[in-house]
């Protein structure tokens, strides 16, 4: 699997010849654009900062979107959506946490969560997380302290922060870091891994370097 991070929540995983993206940035929104194509599209949010369906659509290729709660399957590849609550942009709404069994690994993808305490539904439904992708940035969603009491409560092999700099508060990864004990931390352009590379990892951060 091959793990890239495209700015805000945008983040993109590719496995063999199927691709996922999770909360793609609009055209209408003020973030920086990325466009390719992918098979899956999931949404977290109803914001032009990450329903960009249409910034994935590319040629030929049209997504399955998945836009929230429920359980699906597509390319083999199995989510589960449960109801959480953000209050980006200062109005609250519906978030949706995704679980997404692929490639024999686990992901966990918080998107736009904007409460440390999870639903108790999607306490129960998100057990034995491979990666976490949580956001970080606060106004709306969790801060950086928050970001990583939740990661302390998932227990996920490795954690992979988002919401950030473009979208959050400038000062966040460097905040988060810090609470993780991981000052200093590199960011890398990508994260190409197997499920076998996650033995022995527990709650390890790894930054993607925005594209």
């Amino acid at each position: 699997m091959v793990i890239s991070f495209h700015g805000g929540e945008f983040i993109k995983a590719s496995f063999g010849d199927t691709t996922l993206a999770f909360n793609p940035v609009s055209k209408d929104s003020k973030l920086n654009k990325t466009r390719f194509g992918a098979d899956i599209a999931l949404v977290s949010l109803d914001d032009v900062d990450m329903n960009g369906v249409e910034q994935v659509t590319h040629g030929t290729t049209v997504p399955f979107v998945i836009e929230g709660p429920g359980e699906y399957e597509a390319k083999k590849v199995t989510v589960r959506g449960y109801p959480s609550l953000s209050t980006y942009k200062g109005n609250e709404r519906y978030n949706t946490i995704y679980f997404v069994e692929l490639e024999g690994m686990n992901l966990c993808f918080l998107g736009a969560l904007g409460t440390k305490k999870l639903p108790p539904e999607a306490k129960e439904g998100i057990a034995s997380v491979d990666i976490l992708f949580v956001p970080i940035g606060g106004e709306g969603v969790l801060t950086s302290a928050e970001a990583a009491e939740v990661a302390a409560e998932i227990e996920p092999s490795l954690v992979i922060p988002i919401h950030y700099g473009d979208i959050g508060k400038k000062d966040a990864l460097k905040a988060f870091l810090k609470e993780e004990g991981e000052e200093g931390l590199k960011p890398v352009d990508k994260l190409t891994l197997k499920k076998k590379d996650l033995e022995g990892k527990e709650g390890e951060v790894v930054v993607l370097q925005s594209t």
